[in-house]
């Protein structure tokens, strides 16, 4: 609806700015990559925008970069992710480190970021696997994750330990498609 908004930045409280759009004064809520990318109050600003309509609020996200706002709509898809988390992890990391911890599979990577605890970065890798655009080439394909491990992910981001996993995707013959395999695990571990 609002998908862009050009004015004057007339105040900043990180992580909000307000900008004067023709005498309307509009409050974003900005990622911190985005705040320091700003000029000096009374400077004209230009920020990509992603307005969300919520039960008791509209409001309004502002971005440097298509990158980064593409990059919080898909993290605010991901079940579990809302509008707060999707700020802090942008402004954790950029929007091609994301994707890179995407595409490399590194839950380390995004553990660092408050509020992101091991299932969540967990469900995030898993549910943002090839979303987000990052296309790493060979180099990806090199360090590309087996079906294995890519089940037992699923599975601990489903609640399962690191032990019930494992037992699980061990009985998993190789090269097994990762749905296929998913689902054969879950069979195993109610039968257990």
């Amino acid at each position: 609806m609002i998908g862009r908004i050009r004015g004057t930045l007339i105040e900043k409280q990180p992580p909000t700015i307000c900008v004067d759009v023709g005498g309307v004064g509009y409050e974003i809520d900005v990622p911190m990559s985005t705040l320091y990318q700003m000029p000096e109050l009374g400077a004209q600003v230009s920020l990509y925008t992603h307005l969300a309509i919520r039960e008791d609020a509209h409001v309004l996200f502002g971005f440097s970069s298509l990158a980064e706002r593409s990059t919080f709509r898909a993290l605010i898809k991901v079940t579990g992710i809302g509008a707060r988390i999707a700020l802090a992890l942008l402004s954790g990391m950029s929007a091609s480190e994301l994707a890179d911890a995407v595409t490399r599979q590194e839950s380390g990577r995004l553990i660092k970021i408050p509020g992101i605890g091991k299932k969540t970065a967990e469900r995030l890798l898993l549910e943002l696997r090839g979303k987000l655009g990052a296309d790493l080439g060979s180099h990806a394909a090199a360090t590309a994750p087996s079906s294995h491990d890519d089940v037992l992910h699923a599975l601990e981001a489903l609640g399962y330990s690191n032990k019930e996993a494992a037992i699980a995707v061990k009985a998993l013959p190789e090269g097994i498609d990762v749905s296929e395999g998913i689902k054969q695990a879950l069979k195993a571990l109610s039968r257990a």
